[in-house]
Parts: structure tokens; C-alpha cells; sequence
């Protein structure tokens, strides 16, 4: 099981891409592996990103993009939007996908879904808004379904998770949290009392299923799990009908037989390893992120956390024109630090091109990869550093693994 995180642009445009395998599965050639997810974060390529006016706000890129168009990706599983400022939600770049989306979904924080809605491009049965996540609602957390790889073995499931921060007039400040727990390859055919309540206890409003991509692939079994208390019941509809998509575009569901129906056929591991994401590219306080920590991350097995994109850079603005822009460091080293991040990539840190009224006043601490690995040294005492920080040029792709 691996992640591949590709850097498109200098600012905070990713490709993610999920895959049940060990080895590379670069961004070129990952519609070809079954049981892989991609997500492109926040697609901005080319173009300016302006606000209302160019006289308030006007930026631009100062490095190319390593592409020049979205045609030159795969069509991805999924797009994320995190906010609906023009620099996340780029009306230029979002009208390079196709506009019926048959192979993808976009999801949205609620004003960027108004915003793109309002532009009449795309078919609106394929753009949906996040829920606010609260532990105390299971269908706040949007649930992607991927078919298991072979016969009696167990699907997998992508979650995402908008984590708005409360009272933030500027709408900058959230996380969006992003599970992958990959479909599992080796059935065993014992009995298991919990099957029946593990396939029929989940909100189907919250719900998508994938088809499978390709014929089935059988991979190693999975590796231990993380350490992280052990794992209840995930939750997954039994009606695989709830959204049916074509979102992978080679799918081939008859050789697919999984009698989920019946509870012997169905091995299910208790702790099942998850790969865990938190986006923030502006920061958002760790006590936001805390109950969905210790719901649904521990919940999931998905601890510690797999990768943090969050920016180095604290940027302020004077209160008027909205205060803080940008957390930084000191926020994200907080969620780094309690969550256990085994990396943090910089996101959202591009020295772009600027002008306007809004950005005039605009104070902005720098962090290098050296800073902030000294400051988690000093935390720590001294002691080795388990956190892999790191700067991604434009075009560069890591590879990251449990």
C-alpha cells in the first residue's frame, strides 16, 4: 500500500493517488491498477486568481506549472475543492475537466459548490458539498466505496472529512481530513458473527461505490497494522446501488462475485492498516481537528497520521482586512506534533506575484524544511525525529508508505 503525492504547481495544487500496492504507481499510469483512488486537490494550472477586483487582489504563479493542461492527467476519481477563494476553486483550470465528469466526482466546501453551480458547466449530479464533520453525526463523513479485488475478500473505503474552523468570517481556515483503506486480497473463509451489522449499518446518503478498474489484481496481503487502539466495525452500505458512478472508466464488474449476503463467506480484519491525510493549506487549530482524531482516526486505525499538507509560511494581514491568512508552522506543528505525522509536505507556501489593495500590508515569517525540522528537534529534545519534512519543487512526486 503506498501514496504518491505529485506536486503540480508551486502553490497547492497535489495529485493524490491511493493504490493498494508496495511499488510506485506514478501519476502517469494509475488508472491501469485496480483498487487505486486519485484526488486532485485544489486545481489551479494557469491563469490569474483574482478576488472581486484586481485593484483589492490579483495574483499569479511565478513557476509554470508541470503541466499546461488536465487532458495531460488521467481522469482523477476525485476532485477536492477546499475553499471557494480563486486560487483553490480556478474557474480557468476546473473547465479543463470534462464537463459531464463521468469519470469523476467533485466535492466542495459549500460556497465553492454555489460558485461552481453558478457557472453552469458541469452536471450538477456530480458536484457535492462536505458536510461540516461532527462525531455525533456518522453521515458527516462522505464515504467512497471500492470493490474488493477478489472473490469473499473485503471492499475498501476512501473517507473525507471538511473540518471548517468556528467563527472564521475570512472562510479561509479548515482541514480536510482523507482516510484509505484499501480492498483487501486474501479471503479466508471462517466464520465472522459481526458480517451481517459490518455491511448494512451505514448512511447510504453519504455514500459512493466505485466499480472495479480492470480485472482483479491479488497483492500481498496487507502489512501490520499501525499502532493505534484497536478498530471497531467500519461502516458500509449494503446496497452498492446508492451512487452507482463510472467513475473508473475500464470497469469490469463481472468478475466481480462477492456473496456479501451471506456472513461465513466474509473475512474481516479487526485492524485493517489506513493510510491518513489532513489538508489545511491555511491552518486551522488543532483543537478542531481533535474530535475527529479521536473518532474517527483511532476508529480507523489510521494512526499515526500518514501525511500533513500545510503550509510553513505564517501570513498576517492587519485585522480589517481579515487578520490571519495563514497559520504556518506554529499551527501545523501543533497537528504534527499530536497526531504523529510521519510526513509534512509544505502546501499553499508559493511566492507568487501579488498586487491589490488586500495584500499591500501583508507580513509574511518564513520557514524553511531546516526550521521547522529544528524547532520538532527542540520539541523533542533532542531526541530522533521522527517527521519527514519536506518542500516539493514543482513537478516532484514523493512516494509514502505505513
Amino acid at each position: 500500500m503506498s501514496l504518491s503525492v505529485k506536486h503540480l504547481n508551486g502553490d497547492s495544487t497535489f495529485l493524490l493517488t491511493f493504490a493498494p500496492l508496495d511499488q510506485p504507481v506514478l501519476s502517469t499510469g494509475h488508472s491501469h491498477v485496480p483498487g487505486t483512488f486519485t484526488i486532485l486537490v485544489d486545481p489551479w494550472i494557469s491563469g490569474p486568481s483574482q478576488v472581486w477586483h484586481p485593484k483589492f487582489s490579483i495574483s499569479s504563479h511565478t513557476v509554470p506549472s508541470c503541466i499546461q493542461h488536465l487532458s495531460e492527467l488521467p481522469p482523477p476519481n476525485m476532485v477536492l475543492i477546499s475553499q471557494d477563494k480563486p486560487d483553490h476553486c480556478h474557474e480557468e483550470t476546473l473547465r479543463q475537466l470534462d464537463p459531464a465528469l463521468r469519470h469523476t466526482v467533485i466535492l466542495a466546501t459549500p460556497a465553492a459548490v454555489k460558485k461552481i453551480c453558478s457557472w453552469r458547466y458541469f452536471d450538477p449530479s456530480r458536484v457535492h458539498a462536505m458536510p461540516t464533520f461532527s462525531d455525533k453525526r456518522p453521515n458527516s463523513i462522505i464515504r467512497f466505496h471500492i470493490p474488493s479485488l477478489t472473490t469473499g475478500a473485503n471492499p475498501g473505503e476512501v473517507t473525507i472529512a471538511y473540518i471548517p474552523a468556528k467563527f472564521d468570517m475570512t472562510g479561509l481556515h479548515n482541514a480536510v481530513g482523507i482516510t484509505y483503506r484499501p480492498p483487501a486480497t486474501c479471503p479466508t473463509f471462517t466464520p465472522n458473527p459481526f458480517a451481517s451489522s459490518f455491511f448494512s449499518s451505514s448512511s447510504s446518503n453519504s455514500a459512493f461505490s466505485l466499480p472495479l478498474q480492470g480485472s482483479p489484481y491479488v497483492s500481498e496481503p496487507p502489512p501490520t497494522p499501525p499502532d493505534s487502539p484497536e478498530s471497531p466495525m467500519s461502516e458500509f452500505s449494503s446496497n452498492h446501488s446508492s451512487f452507482q458512478s463510472s467513475i473508473f472508466p475500464h470497469s469490469d464488474m463481472s468478475s466481480v462475485s462477492t456473496d456479501f449476503s451471506n456472513p461465513m463467506s466474509v473475512a474481516f480484519n479487526p485492524n485493517p492498516k489506513t493510510l491518513s491525510v489532513i489538508y489545511s493549506p491555511h491552518g486551522v487549530t488543532y483543537s478542531h481537528v481533535l474530535p475527529y482524531a479521536t473518532s474517527h482516526l483511532v476508529s480507523r486505525a489510521a494512526l499515526p497520521l500518514t501525511l500533513l499538507l500545510h503550509a510553513f509560511d505564517r501570513v498576517q494581514n492587519p485585522w480589517y482586512l481579515g487578520g490571519n491568512i495563514s497559520m504556518g508552522m506554529p499551527g501545523g506543528l501543533e497537528i504534527a506534533r499530536n497526531l504523529l505525522a510521519k510526513c509534512w509536505i509544505s502546501a499553499h507556501d508559493e511566492d507568487k506575484e501579488k498586487s491589490g489593495f488586500s495584500v499591500a500590508k501583508l507580513c509574511i515569517s518564513k520557514y524553511s524544511v531546516a526550521d521547522v525540522t529544528k524547532l520538532v528537534e527542540l520539541e523533542r529534545r533532542g531526541g530522533k525525529v521522527g517527521l519527514d519534512v519536506r518542500v516539493l519543487d514543482c513537478g516532484q512526486e514523493a512516494l509514502l508508505k505505513p
